[in-house]
This record gives C-alpha cells, structure tokens and sequence, in this order.
C-alpha cells in the first residue's frame, strides 16, 4: 500500500505538467505588430522587382529597324571587334576562357603569358603538371579547380582529338571545365561561327535593353540567335559584350554616352536625350 501511495505521488507532478495548457507562441503574441521594413529592405525588394520584370520581358519589345540601327551604329563605332582575353592560337583561347570563368579577363591576362610562354599546347601542359600550372594561375579565382581542369581537358583533347581544339560543341562541352558559354566563345574566335557566348554583361543588356529579354543565359541566347540580323551576328558577341562592359554597367549605366540611348526600352534611363540619334 506504502509502495503505491510513494508511485502515486512520483507520478502526479507528470501528470500535473502534461496537463498545463501551452503557451502563446511569441509569433501569436505579435501578431499585429510586424516590424517596419527598413529603407533599405524596401529598396531591395524594389530592385529585385525591377529585375524581375526585366528578365520577364517587361519593357516594350524592339521593332526590326530599331535593332537593324543599334546593330549599325555598334559596327560603324567598331568595325573589327576582338575579345580581350589575350592568347596565342585555339587551344589558349580555350584555356584562356576556362580560366576566366568567375574572373575577369584583364585578371586572366595578368596571369597567362607566362603561363602560355611555357605550355601553348596540350602536350607541354600535361609537361608542366598540375602544381605548376596552379603556381602559375594562383592569382586567379578558383585557381586549384582551374589547374585541374586544365591538365584533364588535355589530357583528353590529346586521347580523343590529336592534341587539337574540336570545332564541334558537343565536343567542346564534353571537355573539363568546358560549358556552353566557353564553347561559344571558341566556336567565334576561333572558328569564325556566328554564335553568341551570353556571359554577364550580355545577359544584363539583353535584359536591360529589351533586345533579348530572357530567364536564363539560355533564353537570352535564343532570343539574341532570332533577332540580331545575320549579316551583324559574327561580331554581335563582341559589341554586346564590350558595350556591356563599358558602357551598360551594372551599378550606373553611362546612359549619357550609349550610342543607342534613343532606341533602349529601360524605363530607368538616366538621360532622355537621344543624342545617339542626333549624331547620326
């Protein structure tokens, strides 16, 4: 009887406990009392929108003649566009722009003459080796993953293609380090192929712009592939590119000086003034 009175008493505080109803979550009571949004939450949210839109496809679309007159006056400006990543013949241009992926091309030429002065074909990288290659390009991003791409992709362009750069795309894809983007990019330079590499300042003109709104890298691809008239698509790449770097910038375009000021859709404009068309 002893023996049942002590587990009774055991048990009741338990019991007592379980029994207690659950407090309010802090959330329930909050409710009605949500923190202001900061400016600065709010000026995000506001450009994400923005973005949003753009890559949707917002802005008005272009008329035929509007891209035929961005597309003249980009050529009349600069007949002979290059690229600027610096290299000696296709299989450093390959190199080249897989080093220069998450990097810019000017970081990229810092740190390859030295490294092409020694191994300008697949069978002098594998010579080199994969810690000398990455003592030689420590000064670029993702450095360590780059050496090691480099070193496979000759390996492989040595096993299946004769140490030659494949002028195919599934071929070039299917080497390390390789998408489509650096495939594009050596298919035009290299092999005088009307494709167009969307990296991030082509991809924010697109977008930007109205030419060739789009979600992905892909999307604006295809749209750059359907509207740039054909005559302009060899050097297309390099114009968007270049007009994206210098001019389109990212943080403050220098709208004041674009060549197609009066043609772009962007409804943030920082001028008005068609001045493209009042030179021409």
């Amino acid at each position: 009887m002893a023996r049942n009175t002590t587990r009774q008493r055991l048990q009741s505080p338990r019991k007592a406990k379980a029994a207690r109803p659950a407090r309010p979550k802090a959330k329930a009571r909050a409710k009605g009392k949500a923190k202001p949004k900061t400016k600065t939450q709010t000026s995000l949210k506001t450009r994400t929108a923005t973005k949003s839109k753009a890559a949707a496809g917002a802005t008005a679309p272009w008329t035929k003649a509007e891209i035929e007159e961005a597309f003249r006056r980009l050529a009349a400006a600069n007949p002979a566009p290059r690229g600027e990543l610096e290299h000696i013949n296709p299989y450093t241009l390959l190199i080249a722009v897989v080093l220069s992926a998450q990097a810019t091309d000017a970081g990229v030429n810092k740190a390859t003459p030295a490294l092409f002065a020694l191994a300008d074909t697949p069978e002098k990288m594998l010579a080199l080796g994969e810690a000398r290659v990455r003592e030689l390009i420590k000064t670029i991003g993702l450095f360590r993953t780059k050496a090691r791409n480099v070193i496979a992709l000759s390996q492989k362009l040595i096993a299946l293609h004769g140490g030659k750069v494949p002028h195919d795309r599934a071929a070039l894809e299917a080497l390390p380090g390789v998408g489509r983007k650096t495939a594009n990019v050596v298919l035009n330079v290299a092999f005088g192929e009307p494709t167009i590499a969307v990296d991030t300042h082509i991809f924010r003109v697109g977008n930007r712009t109205g030419l060739a709104p789009g979600k992905t890298p892909f999307d604006v691809e295809m749209k750059l592939m359907e509207v740039v008239p054909e005559r302009y698509r060899l050097h297309a790449h390099h114009w968007l590119i270049l007009f994206g770097r210098y001019t389109c910038l990212a943080r403050r375009p220098l709208c004041e000086k674009c060549l197609i000021n009066d043609l772009c859709k962007w409804p943030g404009k920082t001028v008005n003034v068609p001045v493209a068309a009042a030179a021409h």
